[in-house]
């Protein structure tokens, strides 16, 4: 009624504004001067003007009586809609449930051809397709002599008369945030010590120069340093010498790690470096992680990149692009239509970045140039050729030597500039290792700069200074298009470094971890919008003095956490145990912490009268939904304990579009209304709580409620314990033993049939999708989309994998099976629950390692339109083993997309038959035979 009131005035009020308008229009005309000059004769151009004035009047009268008209039925529309409870879900003859309909769209219609827009694009074709350059390979790995997985290399020495040859050797350390130690010991152990000594070395000679990429341990180290120390390093970056590469918080791993998380660890390193040094990166550096994904190149362009540099690559990829000297390109984006996407990407092209494998092609010669292996240090050249201290007497012959390398090395690109790194993991820990490398290269450098015959000019540079000199020899702005380079799209995994040595292992590796990420990456995401609301409002009410604002630190923190997470040796599941744990304790410090972020946040935006606003930290306002007690624990759902008050629940929705959800809820008490705000009944489901297949917990339920959530805002709903169970929908449940002899503990409340053989097959449907499922396994076998007839067949089943026997096994990194996958055989059969309700209906299969639980939502929108697969495993008695659930269907089988996990911006395609072997960068994919 009030709403009525409101529209009915302000119809009112337009109606009566635009007939004071009218009235104020027809008075200026009767009172205007010539009129009373010409004796009532009006002029017929001033008749014609006011008869135009008059059509006007009427045109915009007949225009407000048409939004009158709409305000009225907007109205009648929303106070039908209003008056009276909504109406509940019903039964339909054949027992299955029915919603009613909508009274709006809970979802936008999207044309199947808007999602092919990935896969034809009208631009220009690129030179490199890598699906295309995939399937050319032979991938036969045959010996390639000194650079055993490449070629011998040949040069006429008057090749470089013309235009010399200008080689930039680039020092660098690449520091691992966690790997056989944890952060901090990394931290304490060396890397604090490498950049001590690079800002004394770097100051001693300015043609020194080096490249650092982990903002991470960078930032530690400035907390720790003097201010004079600080400004010797703004000195070097300013003239130089120093140079931050990508400038992200880690060199992220890129097969992994979620886009949103990729760009949040970039802004965090990005805006630490704007804030502390001044400096934005121009250059990316990407030596290490595990295969390389097209949304990385996308990143550092939209970040102001115009370079960038990749190395592992698989072994046969840069065989293949040495030897057509495309090892650097232009990497664009596959639906990119022109060159808006366009980065300058240098792939390296020998088996590793350390020193050995980065001078040229012959490895037992580069060696010979890492002077940290002199002799008498800790660390020796595997080719039994020890590096020898240039001095007068030998530098002319080390000269040649190195340059040789140099120079086949340089005929694998297109231009006379060539890259050549100096370091490797943790390098340049000590001063004596400063002093071996950079003393000795110089003497090197000044040999061949000052031999004109020679035709080169050797010395050290940073990355951009590459980029730079290459860029100006074609004479064009860097980050334009470099002519002469190919265009390439597509992504570079799967990752081998030699023989059949997948690193595929780690897309699958410590997965409770992998998981872990994605739930403080959703948190830190509707912490910060909340935070950002709640704080605005205060601000806005001049009531921040009373708000938290030390919760910002804890959001810092948690990007910093989840961006640590990030690296190619965490998100991975790589590193040692220890250092996991480290990590897992991170994570869930900072998820305890945006939990009350967030509950400080909804706890001032929910109040009516924010003067009554008060944070107390010991006794917050709100309690979490659930509660994790360690690092490595899943995480434990909060029951509402129902009495004769209510109890609210607050929910928000951290998405930009209204969102029409399933809301559960644990409770101790089957009698539960659920209300809006308003005091509105809302439907509602009531299923058991299961502690296994056949036991049920005793006094919890979960209540499950239908809720339309406003677009980045909250609701707050009122449960009240009703004695009669007022408006409670329950579901009901049929348990199949499959003949086993086992004890079934039931809720009175909620009805479950028990079936002590197998179950036919069955189906479950809602009004977009029929699903039908084995009896015996539980598992999918057939989709159907609503006005469709044809049923798509679905065949999943579980394998197992076992490892060779030989010395290489599957493991954390390396995915190498003993053969083809052998089918799971549990001892004793599932136990299938078949859960059938209102508001969802799911298939709940137990077997001996894995429990898989399928769920199909009736409700209207988005969440109705698939199916929801989850799957808990538990193989701790295996050894070397491991379960794989192989989907194949119909829809893969003829080559259309499949629903790939990946985490980037790309859309996946079903993969070639004998690709099946490996599974895809970022986890569970379906698999084809």
């Amino acid at each position: 009624m009030k709403l009525k009131k409101q529209v009915t005035v302000c119809g009112a009020a337009i109606f009566c504004v635009a007939v004071f308008s009218l009235y104020l229009m027809l008075d200026r005309v009767q009172h205007d001067p010539t009129r009373h000059q010409s004796g009532g004769n009006f002029p017929r151009s001033q008749i014609s003007v006011l008869q135009n004035r008059i059509e006007q009047l009427e045109q915009l009268l007949e225009e407000n009586h048409e939004i009158i008209s709409h305000i009225k039925d907007s109205v009648l529309e929303l106070t039908a809609h209003a008056e009276g409870p909504p109406a509940l879900p019903h039964h339909k003859p054949n027992g299955s449930w029915v919603l009613p309909p909508e009274s709006r769209p809970s979802f936008l219609s999207v044309s199947p051809q808007d999602c092919q827009f990935a896969l034809g694009g009208k631009g220009q074709s690129p030179d490199l397709q890598m699906l295309a350059v995939y399937s050319l390979l032979p991938f036969d790995n045959q010996d390639g002599g000194v650079w055993k997985q490449g070629f011998d290399i040949t040069y006429e020495p008057s090749e470089w008369d013309a235009e010399p040859l200008q080689v930039f050797v680039v020092p660098h350390s690449h520091n691992d945030p966690g790997w056989i130690k944890t952060f901090d010991k990394y931290y304490y152990d060396q890397t604090q010590h490498i950049l001590n000594s690079m800002v004394l070395k770097m100051q001693e000679d300015p043609r020194r120069r080096f490249i650092w990429s982990e903002i991470s341990f960078f930032s530690k180290w400035w907390d720790n340093i003097s201010a004079q120390k600080r400004a010797a390093v703004r000195r070097l970056v300013g003239n130089g010498q120093l140079e931050m590469v990508t400038g992200g918080w880690v060199m992220p791993d890129e097969a992994n790690s979620h886009y949103f998380a990729m760009i949040d660890q970039l802004i965090e390193g990005h805006q630490w470096l704007e804030k502390n040094i001044g400096v934005t990166p121009r250059s990316g550096w990407a030596v290490d992680p595990f295969g390389h994904s097209s949304t990385m190149p996308y990143l550092l362009k939209r970040s102001n990149l115009t370079g960038m540099l990749i190395q592992r690559v698989h072994y046969a990829i840069k065989k293949h692009f040495a030897a057509t000297q495309n090892l650097e390109f232009m990497w664009r984006q596959t639906w990119d239509p022109d060159t808006s996407t366009d980065i300058f990407c240098h792939m390296m092209p020998f088996y590793s970045y350390d020193v050995p494998h980065t001078c040229g092609p012959d490895p037992k010669i580069c060696c010979q140039f890492d002077f940290k292996r002199l002799p008498g240090g800790r660390i020796n050249c595997p080719w039994k050729v020890p590096p020898r201290a240039i001095t007068d007497a030998n530098v002319a012959e080390r000269a040649q030597l190195l340059l040789d390398q140099y120079r086949k090395k340089s005929k694998l690109y297109r231009s006379k500039v060539l890259l050549v790194p100096l370091g490797d993991d943790f390098r340049y820990d000590k001063p004596q290792e400063w002093d071996a490398q950079f003393l000795n290269y110089q003497r090197i450098f000044d040999f061949l700069n000052s031999q004109p015959n020679l035709h080169v000019q050797a010395q050290f540079g940073t990355l951009s200074d590459y980029f730079d000199a290459l860029y100006k020899k074609v004479g064009i702005v860097p980050g334009m298009k470099l002519p002469g380079f190919p265009v390439l799209s597509g992504d570079f995994f799967s990752y081998a470094d030699r023989e059949d040595h997948y690193w595929t292992g780690y897309y699958t590796s410590r997965p409770f971890y992998k998981s872990l990420d994605r739930v403080l990456e959703a948190h830190l995401r509707g912490a910060e919008i909340l935070y950002s609301l709640a704080l605005a409002h205060a601000r806005r009410a001049g009531a921040d003095g009373r708000y938290p604002l030390s919760d910002y630190a804890l959001l810092s923190n948690a990007r910093r956490n989840l961006g640590l997470f990030q690296h190619h040796d965490a998100i991975t599941g790589t590193a040692k145990e220890a250092v996991a744990v480290d990590y897992g304790v991170r994570l869930l410090h900072s998820l305890t912490n945006l939990k009350r972020v967030i509950i400080n946040a909804a706890h001032y935006l929910v109040l009516g009268d924010k003067d009554t606003y008060h944070h107390d930290p010991a006794a917050p306002f709100l309690g979490t939904d659930d509660t994790r007690p360690s690092q490595d624990s899943l995480p434990e759902r909060t029951v509402l304990r129902m009495d004769t008050s209510p109890r609210f629940l607050v929910v928000f929705n951290p998405l930009e579009q209204e969102r029409l959800s399933v809301v559960p809820v644990l409770v101790d008490s089957p009698h539960v209304r659920v209300l809006s705000e308003e005091g509105q009944p809302l439907p509602s489901q009531l299923s058991a709580r299961w502690s296994s297949a056949t036991d049920t917990v005793p006094d919890i339920y979960q209540v499950s409620v239908l809720a339309r959530l406003p677009a980045l805002g909250l609701r707050v709903l009122q449960l009240h314990k009703s004695v009669d169970g007022h408006a409670m929908l329950k579901s009901s449940v049929r348990l199949y033993l499959h003949g086993r002899d086992l004890p079934v503990r039931k809720q009175e409340a909620v009805p479950v049939h028990v079936f002590p053989a197998a179950a036919d097959d069955f189906c479950l449907e809602n009004q977009h999708l029929h699903a039908c499922f084995s009896g015996r396994s539980g598992l999918l076998q057939s989709i159907r989309r609503a006005g469709e007839e044809r049923e798509q067949r679905v065949s999943c089943e579980f394998l197992v994998y076992g490892t060779r026997t030989s010395k290489d096994k599957s493991g954390a990194y390396l995915f190498l099976p003993d053969g083809e996958a052998k089918p799971y055989t549990p001892k004793d059969p599932p136990v299938v629950r078949v859960t059938e309700g209102p508001l969802f209906s799911e298939v709940t299969s137990y077997y001996q390692h894995v429990q898989t639980v399928v769920r199909l939502y009736n409700v209207p929108g988005v969440e109705g339109l698939s199916l929801d697969l989850s799957c808990l495993v538990d193989i701790r008695d295996h050894i070397n083993k491991e379960l794989a659930l192989d989907s194949s269907s119909e829809a893969a089988a003829a080559g259309q997309l499949l629903p790939h996990a990946r985490h980037g911006l790309h859309p996946g395609r079903a993969e070639p038959p004998d690709a099946a072997h490996s599974p895809g960068p970022g986890g569970l994919q379906p698999r084809q035979r």
